[in-house]
């Protein structure tokens, strides 16, 4: 679950992390108003749940009441990552000496928390990560002792060599962590920490996601949640018996079981072509539950093929086949589908889809194959 800054920062709030005094307003006379109340320059930052916002001219400074409105006018109603902006944060400005990057996100790979500090804040950390790997320091934290005071500064002296600012961002680690396993999130981060010309730091800029898991645990941030778009389609299908996970790619996979569709995904990828989703029907699917799924995937425009890769034990391959011709009765197919169906039933599977325009395959690996080959060919032609 991913909240906007203005909630990271309540939350950062409550742990005693400092960060400049603010409120989002909904319109650009809003905007004029808190800007009076914090008085002197100000900030006015786009809040929307994706990266990238000041590259796109979501985030600028204003130094009278009146530019802030005239910024806020500006923002609000901007598109940014297919995300349109309906409310902003107005937060006070800071001088700022220097920028770091401060952050803590759960490591699968070592099952700890790691904290990660960088002296190049203010940037995107991935820009970081691949142009300059050596300004990044990682500190696996063993959860059953959590962050030792030690342990922080220790951290905090690869961003600074004055003891001040190391004792201040030390504190705010702390405390980050602290906020970060209270909070069940799976990532918290501030970028910039700043330090100001007297010596203040600052967390200017905040971000946590939570794990989902968790959210039972957490009723007052999970009252944060602001359902997005691609949200609401999980949810739906959720509600329909289904799992979906929406992803980037072009080939659209429906699959019987997680262990099958991560499997068919990592055919695909080996194959040089990329998933459009993780969609699994689960077992004992009727053909209702198949029509359902054909239409959450085909809402997503970036699919050019569909594969569906089904492997009959509770889950009749009938049913299937069944379901896949009411989708097609029900809304037209008008891109091409790839077909393998064994196990349960798989003959009189075989017997329904023989009239229909479906293109049969009779293994994973041909499956992959050739919706790879349909996907690339009719982005070819709509590219044309």
């Amino acid at each position: 679950m991913k909240i906007h800054e203005y909630q990271a920062k309540e939350i950062f709030r409550k742990y005693g992390i400092p960060v400049p005094q603010g409120k989002v307003a909904l319109d650009p006379k809003g905007a004029r108003r808190i800007a009076e109340e914090i008085g002197g320059p100000v900030a006015v930052k786009a809040q929307v749940l994706v990266g990238g916002r000041g590259k796109a001219g979501g985030v600028k400074l204003a130094t009278t009441p009146e530019e802030a409105e005239e910024h806020a006018t500006e923002i609000l109603g901007m598109e940014i990552k297919g995300e349109v902006v309906n409310k902003v944060l107005v937060t006070q400005a800071v001088d700022i000496k220097s920028e770091a990057y401060m952050g803590i996100v759960v490591d699968r790979s070592s099952k700890r928390p790691v904290v990660m500090v960088s002296p190049a804040g203010g940037v995107d950390i991935e820009e970081v990560a691949r142009e300059t790997p050596e300004k990044i320091h990682k500190f696996a934290v063993d959860p059953l002792t959590g962050l030792l005071p030690h342990q922080a500064r220790g951290m905090c002296f690869k961003l600074y060599e004055e003891y001040q600012p190391v004792r201040e961002a030390s504190s705010v680690l702390t405390r980050l962590y602290q906020a970060f396993m209270e909070s069940d999130a799976s990532l918290a981060e501030i970028n910039p920490l700043v330090v100001t010309p007297n010596g203040e730091v600052w967390a200017i800029d905040a971000k946590i996601n939570i794990d989902d898991n968790g959210l039972y645990r957490q009723r007052e941030i999970e009252a944060m949640r602001e359902v997005t778009p691609e949200e609401e389609q999980e949810i739906e299908a959720k509600a329909k018996g289904l799992s979906y996970i929406k992803l980037q790619g072009n080939i659209g996979c429906v699959v019987n079981g997680a262990g099958l569709a991560m499997a068919t995904m990592d055919l695909i990828k080996r194959y040089g072509g990329e998933p459009a989703n993780f969609l699994d029907i689960g077992g004992s699917s009727s053909p209702e539950k198949v029509t359902n799924a054909m239409e959450i995937l085909l809402r997503d425009k970036n699919v050019r093929a569909v594969f569906f890769n089904i492997f009959g034990g509770i889950t009749r391959c009938d049913d299937v086949a069944n379901g896949i011709v009411e989708a097609m009765e029900k809304f037209p197919l008008n891109i091409p589908i790839v077909v393998r169906l064994t196990g349960t039933n798989e003959e009189r599977a075989r017997d329904i889809l023989k009239s229909t325009p479906l293109i049969p395959v009779s293994s994973m690996a041909e499956g992959a194959r050739k919706a790879i080959e349909l996907a690339r060919g009719r982005q070819n032609s709509i590219s044309e």
